[in-house]
């Protein structure tokens, strides 16, 4: 089986291609997966994304951004191999990146999750060779819950905070995880919900995108009572949190399925909500791609890497060379 694969300083690169995938330092030509900041750095000569991920892009990295659009599952001959996108489930545009030469099909996912999220498009399984997975969150402890079970959560906190006349301040990435918060409410608020000025603009994509939303302003200086508000994390602590005094404070998060860590987050209140696969996904998503190697990276993939090897899979971390073929390390 031949391997396109080479981890270099500035990401990992596909050698038949000569492009890298969500590099992290300055390169001639990267896939980005998705519009995250962690994914999506600036410096590149070309990017080349998903047509709803160069929205994105466009407002994080500037109108003048040399990118490049594809829609799904076009495919596209790069090098010495044949690069598709197809959907990652993880935000709106998220994708996967299949790479086929003559002799393998590799498939990168990017960050994606399994669950269902009316707010992007659903996770599509791709058959390959060589399947290269996220483990964010590869310990048997992290399993999500229905996102109505959540939602339901939510509204009842919010409803105890407005009997109190409390505004109730949740905290959530700016892009996928609030459009996903504002979807999952739809069903239960009976008012708009509030918004920080960083959500606003990717709200807007989203409903342009055709993404039914429960109905959101943006927050004014208006003093505010018995509200919801969605806010960014760096929001916490920060003087623009005056105006929604007094408040109760909540955190939407897969990490929120640790004991201790809301306490460590200071807020009043944790909501386990996660855009990326649990471990039973995680163990799934490797069986269906029929994959015969698995290299996994992000989070704790050293320990995925190991539960597979346990149990008849070839799977490394990406961290190391072990994967590598002899000599190419």
């Amino acid at each position: 089986m031949d391997n396109p694969f080479e981890v270099r300083a500035e990401g990992l690169y596909c050698k038949p291609g000569q492009f890298y995938i969500d590099a992290w330092a300055p390169v001639d030509t990267c896939i980005v997966t998705h519009g995250h900041s962690d994914h999506a750095r600036w410096g590149h000569r070309h990017y080349v994304c998903t047509d709803t991920t160069v929205e994105i892009l466009k407002r994080r990295l500037g109108a003048d951004c040399p990118l490049e659009a594809w829609p799904y599952e076009k495919r596209v001959k790069m090098g010495n191999c044949w690069v598709s996108l197809h959907p990652a489930g993880h935000i709106l545009g998220s994708a996967q990146v299949r790479i086929e030469t003559p002799q393998t099909v590799a498939v990168v996912s990017g960050d994606y999750k399994r669950a269902l999220d009316a707010s992007c498009e659903p996770f599509e399984v791709q058959t390959c060779d060589i399947f290269v997975t996220e483990s964010t969150f590869g310990l048997p402890i992290y399993q999500w819950e229905p996102d109505d079970v959540t939602a339901k959560k939510i509204d009842a906190w919010w409803q105890t905070n407005q009997v109190k006349g409390l505004n109730s301040v949740l905290f959530c990435y700016a892009l996928g995880k609030a459009q996903r918060l504002l979807r999952m409410l739809k069903p239960y608020a009976k008012k708009p919900l509030f918004v920080h000025g960083a959500i606003l603009p990717f709200a807007d994509l989203y409903k342009k995108k055709g993404i039914a939303l429960a109905d959101y302003l943006s927050v004014s200086d208006a003093p505010l009572s018995g509200e919801l508000i969605l806010a960014p994390p760096s929001a916490q602590g920060s003087p623009w949190m005056k105006r929604f005094l007094p408040y109760k404070t909540a955190l939407a998060s897969g990490w929120m399925q640790v004991r201790g860590v809301r306490r460590r987050k200071n807020v009043d209140q944790g909501f386990i909500l996660s855009d990326h696969a649990d471990w039973p996904a995680l163990l799934q998503t490797v069986q269906e791609t029929q994959a015969s190697l698995i290299l996994t990276t992000h989070g704790n993939a050293a320990v995925l890497a190991r539960y597979l090897q346990e149990n008849q899979h070839e799977a490394y971390s990406l961290s190391g060379a072990e994967w590598m073929e002899e000599g190419e390390a």
